[in-house]
């Protein structure tokens, strides 16, 4: 048998194989997951079309092809993490200066694959029986037909060209953030024909279908009511199996205390509202976060512990000066906590001006490595489903993580009489090891008056 698959290889190889190793994505990367294949084997695949998508720290990367062919065999699976220099795809290419290869030489390719090659593939190799001199030949009635020969398979469409739908079980091309949002509208991208290269999906071409008002589905929709007994597995992959890497440790090694209060932002909202009002045209709008990021800033110079990373390995607590504010943002792809570096050194302009350069590269999926790590501090926000309030997990291994709920109008009263305010709860969370309830108290108190007379903002520095 190994002489066997010696001899194939061999062969194979005079066909022209390449192999497509895992890149040097950068920056020290030893390995990479996997979390997309965009081919499978048998794919014709053209030079830059894409081949797989890979994550490192949260960080989608891309991997095209350098050249054409056809893929032989997978390196690997989804989920499953590729040391860099390690083997992603091999291809079939054409040969310089050799014929095509035939179908045969396709059948040992293919079986080099790990996935089956169907009823093509080739039997064990076993001894022919030598005939006996003495036996009278066969008439030629009684030999048995030869086998007829597998019909080529069809050529790939044109590039720009894809029909819709597509067959059963063809997987359309098209980036991990097209998938999503074609997932979220509820369009089967199957349906849905490419113009890029070799036929890829663009955001373009789901924007056609949007503006077409096409409805995706396969048929009328069913009546009367009927249980539901399916069951759909999803493998936690990717960025998915991050967030709840991370979200395990914080659990597991983190004592949580969370401590809420209610803040009157009714000031604070009329400054953001004529803010923005004068504002200059390069200048950008003010949402409430850049004016609770100054408001850390200024009650971290009271409670420096909050601002902090905890080594519970070598039980040493590293207390910054440079207040990093991690920004928890919600993407199609899933939780990321962007870095607000050196809030510190920023006014209310340049804090919102980061503060949106940052959630827009996360909702693209352009943020960076840098930019999403080095927090000592978080905060969090669920925007209008804030609710009334809720218990942040920290972002380990920081040591404390501020959360925001929705703001309401409620009936406040003053000495005399109810007047109604704008009125919202911090939900913060410590790390019980580091931080006392006392200091965790005295820091969200300092938050509270600051919010609700915001001129302190800016008697501050």
């Amino acid at each position: 048998m190994r002489r066997a698959a010696s001899v194939v290889d061999q062969r194979v190889e005079r066909m022209g194989i390449l192999t497509i190793k895992m890149p040097d994505i950068g920056e020290g990367i030893a390995e990479a997951e996997l979390v997309e294949w965009h081919v499978a084997v048998g794919d014709p695949v053209a030079e830059d079309q894409l081949i797989a998508s890979v994550m490192t720290d949260k960080a989608t990367v891309e991997i095209p092809s350098h050249v054409s062919g056809t893929v032989v065999s997978l390196g690997g699976e989804v989920g499953q993490k590729l040391a860099i220099g390690s083997e992603l795809v091999r291809l079939e290419v054409a040969g310089r200066g050799e014929p095509a290869p035939t179908e045969a030489a396709q059948a040992e390719a293919a079986a080099l694959s790990a996935e089956p090659v169907g009823a093509h593939a080739a039997a064990p190799a076993v001894e022919a029986p030598q005939p006996d001199p003495k036996a009278e030949p066969a008439p030629p009635s009684a030999a048995k037909p030869a086998p007829a020969p597998a019909k080529p398979a069809a050529a790939s469409p044109a590039a720009g060209h894809a029909v819709a739908p597509r067959a059963e079980g063809e997987k359309p091309l098209a980036s991990p953030a097209v998938r999503a949002r074609a997932r979220e509208a509820g369009i089967d991208l199957r349906t849905v024909a490419g113009t890029g290269p070799v036929d890829r999906i663009s955001h373009a071409d789901l924007d056609a279908v949007f503006e077409k008002g096409s409805t995706q589905g396969n048929g009328s929709p069913k009546r009367g009511l009927a249980p539901d007994t399916s069951v759909k597995d999803i493998k936690v992959v990717g960025l998915r199996r991050m967030i709840a890497d991370k979200m395990a440790a914080s659990k597991k090694h983190i004592p949580h205390i969370t401590y809420v209060e209610e803040v009157d932002v009714t000031k604070v909202e009329d400054l953001r509202a004529t803010l923005n009002k004068s504002k200059r045209d390069d200048q950008p709008k003010l949402t409430l976060l850049p004016f609770l990021i100054k408001a850390m800033v200024i009650a971290i110079r009271d409670e420096p512990g909050v601002n902090a990373i905890f080594d519970d390995e070598a039980n040493i607590i590293h207390q910054y000066g440079g207040v990093h504010i991690g920004m928890a943002a919600q993407t199609p792809n899933g939780l990321v906590v962007a870095n607000v570096k050196h809030c510190e050194a920023r006014d209310i302009w340049d804090t919102a001006a980061e503060v949106n350069r940052l959630a827009e590269s996360a909702r693209k999926g352009t943020i960076t490595r840098d930019e999403l790590r080095g927090s000592t501090i978080t905060v969090t926000s669920l925007g209008a489903l804030g609710g009334i309030s809720h218990t942040p997990i920290i972002n380990h291994p920081e040591v404390a993580i501020v959360g925001v709920n929705k703001m309401q109008i409620r009936p406040t009263w003053d000495g005399k009489q109810f007047l109604p305010r704008q009125v919202m709860n911090l939900s913060s969370s410590f790390d019980h090891r580091v931080i006392d309830g006392w200091n965790a108290a005295t820091f969200v108190q300092r938050i509270k008056v600051l919010l609700e007379e915001p001129a302190m903002l800016f008697m501050e520095g």
